[in-house]
């Protein structure tokens, strides 16, 4: 059986040591795509779009510094920690979505403070876009052959010339298009319910839906981590349940609240 065979390299060109990538290009490319969407949102809610400059600044450093750290301690903890200064050079590649979102979290909560935007609905709206940037990153590391599926006969596995010529689940095509399958659903939520009830249950929705994913996915990856153990999930999983046991707490607060607030509001009108 014939397979596709993917050997483009990740550099669009080179100016000595001085290389644009194609992962690059993604990665802060999605980040602009991420502001559009936001400004639409911002002007559709009647919010000043100025603020959206700062925000972007306060993602990408959360992003960055969460997904960097993350991947450090958790993915290659022994050599990161033989080698602390290895840590600031980020251009070499490794960085955890996990990190990069709790890095976020905490980026957004200070952000919010700072321009006095209510917190949660800071999450809320980033969350549609922050699926898209997802996807764009999982492009990337299609680009850079990295993040590998397992070996497959499937007629849609790809060989990775640059590591080896095994045909393979394209597992960051499977995450890409599931992002983009939850940016279509959290836009179908914001769409449709009250402001005030979007703003409650759509970072449920994104933890659920977004480490659910990621944990089923992890069955079709190759170990990312250096194990000193025979563990029976992956680092990758391991840290996926956390945001998935938030998330269903959140959706069920979301829900309870809501009720809560009908229910009150029938009883003052009555």
């Amino acid at each position: 059986m014939e397979h596709f065979i993917w050997d483009a390299s990740p550099t669009i060109f080179a100016f000595g040591p001085l290389q644009l990538r194609w992962y690059g290009v993604l990665f802060v490319g999605s980040f602009f795509l991420g502001l559009l969407i936001l400004t639409k949102i911002y002007k559709r809610e009647g919010k000043d779009p100025a603020q959206l400059d700062a925000m972007l600044i306060y993602a990408m450093a959360g992003t960055v510094l969460g997904a960097r750290l993350v991947h450090c301690l958790f993915y290659e903890p022994d050599f990161y920690l033989s080698h602390p200064l290895e840590i600031l050079k980020v251009w070499k590649g490794g960085l955890a979505s996990h990190g990069g979102l709790a890095g976020v979290l905490i980026a957004f909560y200070i952000f919010s403070r700072r321009y006095n935007t209510p917190y949660m609905w800071v999450l809320s709206r980033t969350a549609i876009a922050g699926t898209v940037i997802a996807a764009s990153v999982r492009i990337g590391n299609f680009f850079n052959s990295e993040i590998l599926g397992l070996p497959s006969d499937k007629p849609w596995a790809i060989i990775f010339v640059k590591v080896d010529m095994i045909p393979r689940h394209p597992v960051q095509h499977y995450e890409a298009i599931s992002y983009l399958m939850m940016f279509v659903l959290l836009v179908t939520i914001y769409r449709k319910v009250t402001p005030a009830f979007a703003t409650k249950i759509i970072p449920g929705v994104f933890l659920v839906t977004m480490f659910t994913t990621r944990f089923v996915l992890e069955y079709f990856k190759t170990r990312q981590a250096a194990y000193t153990i025979d563990l029976p999930f992956t680092t990758g999983q391991m840290l996926s349940v956390p945001y998935i046991i938030v998330g269903i707490v959140w959706i069920v607060w979301a829900l309870k609240s809501s009720a809560k607030d009908m229910k009150d509001d029938k009883a003052s009108l009555n």
